[in-house]
Order: C-alpha cells, then sequence, then structure tokens
C-alpha cells in the first residue's frame, strides 16, 4: 500500500490481523471493514469517515485520526497508545472494554458515550465535549480535563486526583463517590456556592 491514500472508499474489507505502518490517508471512508486483531503504527487519517468499523482487540500505536468521524464503531479490548485524536468525533460506539495510554484527544467528542471504567489516566482532553458520557470508575488521574464539556456527564466512583478541572462547570456533573485531591474539593465546594475559609 503506497504511503499515501486520499478520497479512497473502503467496503467489507478484512483486515483482521493486518499490520499498517506509516500510511497518511486522506478524505477516505471506511464502512464494514474488520481490523480485528491488527497492528496499526504511526498512521494519519484525516477528514475520515469510518461506519461500522471493528478495532476489537486491536493495537494502534501513535496513530493520528484528526478531524474524521467514527460512528457505530467497536473498540472492544483495543489499546490506544499515544494516539491524537483531535476534533474527532465518536457517534454510539462500543469503547468497552478499552486501554489508553496516554496521547492528545484534545477537542475530541465523546458525547453520551459509555466509558465506564476506562482507564484513561494522563489523557490530554482538552475541551473534549463530554456531554452526558458515562465515565462511571473512569481513570483519569493526571488527566488534562481543562475546559471539557461535562454537563449531564455521570463521574460516579471515578479516580480524578490530580486532575487538570480549569474551567469546567461542575455543577450538574455526577460525582458521586468520586476520588478527588483537597485542591479539587475547593474548587467542587466553590462551584456549589461555599466558602472555604
Amino acid at each position: 500500500m503506497t504511503d499515501l491514500v486520499q478520497d479512497e472508499t473502503f467496503r467489507g474489507r478484512d483486515w483482521a490481523l493486518e499490520e499498517v505502518t506509516g500510511v497518511r490517508y486522506e478524505d477516505c471512508a471506511f464502512h464494514d471493514v474488520d481490523w480485528s486483531e491488527a497492528r496499526l503504527t504511526g498512521c494519519v487519517f484525516t477528514n475520515c469517515t469510518f461506519g461500522n468499523v471493528r478495532f476489537n482487540a486491536a493495537t494502534l500505536e501513535r496513530v493520528a485520526v484528526m478531524q474524521s468521524t467514527l460512528q457505530r464503531c467497536s473498540f472492544f479490548d483495543a489499546t490506544l497508545s499515544d494516539c491524537k485524536l483531535t476534533g474527532t468525533q465518536f457517534i454510539d460506539c462500543g469503547l468497552r472494554p478499552i486501554t489508553v495510554e496516554g496521547g492528545d484527544w484534545g477537542f475530541v467528542s465523546l458525547r453520551g458515550q459509555n466509558l465506564t471504567g476506562a482507564r484513561l489516566s494522563g489523557l490530554r482532553l482538552r475541551e473534549a465535549d463530554l456531554l452526558g458520557a458515562d465515565l462511571s470508575r473512569a481513570d483519569l488521574r493526571d488527566a488534562d480535563l481543562s475546559n471539557a464539556r461535562l454537563t449531564d456527564a455521570t463521574l460516579k466512583g471515578a479516580d480524578l486526583r490530580g486532575a487538570d478541572l480549569d474551567g469546567v462547570e461542575l455543577r450538574g456533573v455526577d460525582l458521586t463517590g468520586a476520588t478527588i485531591d483537597m485542591d479539587q474539593a475547593v474548587r467542587f465546594a466553590t462551584a456549589h456556592g461555599a466558602t472555604v475559609a
């Protein structure tokens, strides 16, 4: 496969167990593609569309998916390591269980997605759209959530210690049982009208 693929549409491809390295895809569409147990390394997807693509048990390392849309895609047991997902939108995707090891997911849309128990520690989620997302029991330690939109999100039992919550509107966020540090406790109390003496 060439290093640059542009304006191509791929349908019904069985690419399970494939190893793809350093390929750049621009303005491409992937429909009903099976990338289960595949290994993608250093690939870049820009302005691409994914529909019903299976990344089950796949490993994505240093992959960039930018300004793209993923709809009804499955990431069951997938591992995303040091990936960049700037401005990408997830719609009705299966993201459990998923392992995320660092990376930049700034401006990503995970609106309404189920991320229960996801390990997202250290992940950059600056200005991410997490409206209505279920992050119950998620590991968000040291994650960058600055200016993220968390309205109606559920963070029951989540671990938020060390996470950057600058600019986050905490009213309406369910933090029942969440683990927070002292600075976050002050911020949360202030958001609910308390005066911290």
